[in-house]
């Protein structure tokens, strides 16, 4: 007897990956499977088509970039339709994460030749008969291993950055939101016709390690920390550098000196948003003793009000059906170990959904604090003093992001977070900052998408010197005599020696 998967499931049939909405099990639609074979040749693919796209430059690229960019805006709605349809999100949610994309498309075309372009470097004594250049180049093909909870936004934050170095690019979009990243794919296609510039191959898990292992030139992977170990272990077979987000547990302190009212506010968007389905959610909270009960209750007062269901809610199904266990199991062990469920509970999971829930005194060693959740689910503790809640923030091996609330001394405890990013009086914000690099340290992953360190994260710089005169103080070649370096010594000392 075949077994029935639950809505949401990715299925193979035949050579092809059914796609179904994780609230009423509709058919999303359906995308043909790629092989080993398939995902090599879409890469020999693009390296040609990498090759024209390289030589279009910084101003045929940028044209192209805005176009799409322009194409994006005009489609929102249709967009936001068919990932409500496919991945479960508000309608809502999902014109939030068009918006922030569409600017992220924007900056990266708009900025490429400042941030990459060739540039003149000042030269140094030793060296002074050279020039110095730098530039920056693209590597070629870059591959994109895509998650399906922010299905737009994330991929295209390494993807419309690497396409504006001039890279080529191949995507794999998760097996849970594959029809949304063909749409991509197919509106770039629309804009630049002419090379198969970016290309979407799908699949399961097998897909996405025949990426890393197809010779492309770069990858960047979000998901998992457990199975970024894996795509790093594929990508080290062949040297093949990777730019990896992964997994996130981010904290949110709040101080004696914080709006309580925002400060709640901004937690349960930050919390709950997504269906809490967000590596840079808040899903621990930190309260010093003297606002502890009164933040409390208008955290609960705020997640109290939200609405859950498929259609017009706040909060929509879970996306990968098997999280609901896990949601269920943090909450149940939280309990256990004797946290307080003061909204929600264990019974707060009744698939497809899972309603808010907001547990307190949690002891730090719960699955609710150590282990990514991904659920609408916020453990909020009491500490004595602002130090006590960064050392509790800091303690896990993860470091994506985070939030502090307060006035005094808000903004020096964000920079002693453990984290590649902080928000000070808001949650989230840093990531539709487009003029900010985004990513985490420790086991969140590292490298950057966003900013200018997103840019040249897929490119490589080229340095070039060129003489431009006969050298004063000669120490690169056997022809030197010994005066030339007791000169030069003496240079040395004259300089460096105050």
């Amino acid at each position: 007897m075949t077994a029935v998967l639950p809505p949401g499931t990715p299925a193979v049939q035949g050579n092809h990956l059914i796609s179904t909405s994780p609230a009423s099990g509709d058919e999303a639609g359906r995308v043909p499977v790629a092989t080993a074979v398939d995902v090599e040749r879409a890469v020999e693919r693009a390296r040609a088509a990498g090759q024209w796209w390289a030589g279009l430059g910084f101003t045929g690229r940028r044209e192209r970039l805005l176009r799409w960019r322009r194409l994006l805006a005009q489609r929102m709605e249709q967009l936001a339709a068919l990932m409500h349809a496919e991945g479960g999100k508000p309608i809502a949610d999902a014109l939030v994460e068009i918006v922030t994309t569409v600017e992220h498309v924007d900056w990266a075309a708009r900025n490429a030749r400042r941030v990459l372009g060739p540039r003149r470097v000042r030269s140094r004594l030793v060296l002074a008969e050279f020039s110095a250049h730098l530039e920056y180049q693209p590597h070629g093909v870059v591959g994109v291993i895509g998650p399906w909870n922010y299905p737009v936004f994330t991929p295209i934050g390494s993807i419309a950055y690497a396409l504006a170095a001039g890279n080529a690019v191949v995507f794999k979009p998760s097996e849970y939101t594959p029809v949304v990243g063909q749409w991509l794919v197919d509106s770039f296609a629309e804009v630049v016709p002419e090379h198969p510039v970016l290309a979407a191959v799908h699949g399961l898990g097998d897909v996405g390690a025949a990426l890393c292992r197809s010779g492309v030139d770069k990858l960047a992977f979000t998901g998992s920390t457990a199975t970024a170990k894996k795509v790093m272990a594929a990508c080290a077979e062949s040297l093949t550098p990777v730019l990896v987000e992964a997994g996130g547990k981010d904290a949110m302190i709040v101080d004696t000196d914080a709006d309580l009212d925002a400060a709640a506010d901004a937690c349960v968007w930050g919390a709950m948003t997504n269906a809490g389905q967000t590596c840079i959610g808040i899903e621990r909270v930190y309260a010093v003793e003297p606002v502890f009960d009164a933040f409390v209750d208008k955290v609960v007062e705020r997640a109290g009000r939200l609405t859950v269901g498929p259609d017009h809610a706040d909060i929509g199904p879970i996306t990968m059906p098997s999280q609901l266990d896990v949601i269920r199991r943090h909450i149940e062990d939280a309990v256990a170990r004797g946290g307080r469920a003061v909204l929600g509970g264990p019974d707060a999971v009744r698939p497809p959904y899972a309603h808010p829930t907001v547990l307190v005194e949690v002891p730090e060693e719960a699955a609710a604090v150590r282990e990514e959740t991904f659920g609408p689910t916020l453990t909020i503790n009491r500490v004595r003093t602002a130090d006590e809640a960064l050392a509790r923030a800091n303690a896990l091996p993860y470091g994506l992001g985070g939030s502090v609330f307060g006035q005094r001394r808000a903004v020096a405890i964000a920079r002693r977070l453990r984290s590649g990013m902080a928000s000070v009086n808001s949650t989230l914000t840093f990531a539709g900052m487009s003029t900010l690099p985004f990513g985490g340290v420790g086991e969140s992953g590292f490298g950057r998408i966003h900013g200018e360190d997103g840019l040249r994260e897929f490119a490589r710089a080229k340095a070039v010197t060129r003489r431009r005169g006969r050298s004063l103080l000669p120490s690169t070649t056997f022809e030197r005599t010994e005066a030339d370096v007791s000169r030069l010594v003496k240079a040395v000392k004259l300089l460096y020696s105050r």
